[in-house]
């Protein structure tokens, strides 16, 4: 396959108050779920920005370049791991993201060096997307050594498919794909989805 799996863990995590990329759900967690998604387009998958990886869930991990800078450093430290084409990319908060849903990015990809789906609510989600990795490791190494900090940035700096929500809205659990577990309170509602205790 021409496409690298990455799921970014290095956020501090602090509105959670413990590892997101730990948490469970049905006994899996968000990691495990979120590489079996990746998985279906992905001949490999990794972990990118792990401080501490569990040796239990035998997944690869690489590390930021540059250290400390949010989730733009955890983006283009998967770039610069990246052996493939393509990567492949997904926060580690977004636990509902799907195989179907990164098979129909990945068809999106003809003539784009990053394709880029939008939230329900309009906004970009450039945190589970797929990134040319050549040409977007170097314009998001551009972007940091300018200062920027932003992932949005890098859609803007690259030949991007804007994948609207319209597009993805008749795959199976589309109204999940996008939200993000970042506080107990969300995680809280995540499990009452999945009848967990």
């Amino acid at each position: 396959m021409d496409i690298e799996g990455f799921i970014l863990v290095g956020g501090a995590s602090s509105r959670m108050g413990r590892d997101k990329a730990r948490l469970t759900l049905q006994g899996r967690s968000f990691v495990e779920l979120i590489c079996e998604a990746l998985g279906q387009v992905a001949g490999r998958v990794n972990l990118a920005g792990a401080k501490n990886v569990d040796a239990s869930l035998k997944i690869e991990s690489v590390a930021d370049v540059y250290e400390g800078w949010g989730a733009l450093g955890g983006l283009h430290g998967a770039l610069a791991a990246c052996r493939a084409d393509w990567a492949a990319v997904s926060a580690c908060d977004l636990p509902f993201v799907t195989g179907e849903l990164f098979a129909r990015l990945a068809a999106l990809r003809e003539d784009s060096e990053a394709v880029v789906p939008r939230q329900r609510d309009g906004r970009l989600q450039p945190l589970c997307a797929l990134y040319r990795a050549e040409v977007c490791r170097e314009a998001a190494r551009r972007l940091i050594e300018c200062g920027e900090r932003r992932p949005r940035a890098l859609v803007q700096e690259v030949r991007a498919r804007v994948v609207a929500w319209e597009e993805l809205a008749d795959l199976t659990g589309a109204s999940l794909f996008f939200e993000n577990v970042n506080t107990p309170l969300d995680y809280e509602n995540a499990r009452s989805r999945f009848g967990d205790e």
